[in-house]
C-alpha cells in the first residue's frame, strides 16, 4: 500500500473524501489489487487521518463496487468471477452502445478535432498509464456528447469496477494496436453522423475486450485451481 502517502486534503473535500479519492486511485491505477486486505490501522497511518474517516471511505467505496466488506475477512479490493466480468461487460456494452448513438447527432467539429487528437496522442505514447487515460478520456469525451448525465454515469461506474482486471490487459502493447483500429471506426462513424454505426463499433470493441479479458481470467482460475 505503498502509494499512499500523506497530502493535504483540498478544500473542498471532507477527509471521507479525500481518503476515498486516494484508495480509488490506487485501485483503479492497479496499486492494491483485487483480494488485497484493506487494513484500516495502516490506511490511517499512511494518510495521517483517524479511523473513521477511513471507515467511512471503504463504505463508500463498497457502495461503488470497488471494495468488499466480509464480517470476518474485513475489507479488501472488491473480486470478480469471470461470470461476473462477463455480466459487467454486457451491461457496458448495452450502456455504452446506447451512449454512442446518443451522442453522434450532439458531436461538433470541435469535439471531431479533439477525439483525433486523443488517438494521435495514443498513437505517439509509449507509457501504458498515460495510453489508458487517454483511452478513457476519448470514450469520455464521445458519451459525454449525448447529454445524458445519469447514463454516463452508470457507464463509469461499471468501468472503475472492472478497471483493475482489464488494466493489464489492454496495457500489452498487441492490444494497443487493435483498439485504435477499433477507435478509428468509432471516430469515423461519428464523422459520418452514423448512429447506428457508432453503437455497432462501440459494442463490437467491448465485445473484443471482454473476449480477451475473460481468456485471462479463466486461465488465471485454471493455473489457481489444485490439481
Amino acid at each position: 500500500m505503498t502509494p499512499l502517502r500523506i497530502e493535504a486534503a483540498p478544500l473542498f473535500m471532507t477527509l471521507e473524501e479525500y481518503v476515498a479519492s486516494k484508495l480509488r486511485e490506487a485501485i483503479l491505477k492497479g496499486y492494491l489489487k483485487p483480494g488485497e486486505k484493506l487494513d484500516q490501522n495502516e490506511i490511517a497511518e499512511l494518510l495521517g487521518v483517524s479511523r473513521s474517516p477511513v471507515r467511512d471511505a471503504l463504505r463508500k467505496l463498497a457502495a461503488e463496487g470497488l471494495v468488499q466488506i466480509h464480517p470476518y475477512r474485513g475489507a479488501i479490493v472488491a473480486e470478480l468471477s469471470p461470470e461476473e466480468l462477463e455480466e459487467i461487460y454486457l451491461l457496458r456494452r448495452v450502456l455504452e452502445g446506447l451512449a454512442a448513438r446518443l451522442a453522434v447527432p450532439q458531436i461538433d467539429e470541435e469535439r471531431l478535432a479533439a477525439l483525433e487528437e486523443i488517438l494521435r496522442a495514443m498513437d505517439e505514447t509509449e507509457d501504458a498509464d498515460t495510453w489508458i487515460d487517454l483511452n478513457y478520456r476519448f470514450h469520455h469525451m464521445i458519451y459525454e456528447a449525448a447529454k445524458r448525465p445519469r447514463l454516463l454515469a452508470l457507464i463509469d461506474n461499471l468501468r472503475n469496477i472492472v478497471a483493475p482486471y482489464i488494466r493489464q490487459y489492454i496495457s500489452t502493447p498487441e492490444y494497443r494496436q487493435s483498439a485504435q483500429a477499433s477507435h478509428r471506426q468509432i471516430l469515423e462513424a461519428c464523422r459520418r453522423r452514423d448512429p447506428v454505426a457508432a453503437q455497432r463499433e462501440t459494442e463490437e470493441h467491448l465485445q473484443a475486450v471482454v473476449d480477451g479479458v475473460l481468456i485471462t481470467s479463466r486461465a488465471a482460475v485454471t493455473a489457481g485451481t489444485p490439481s
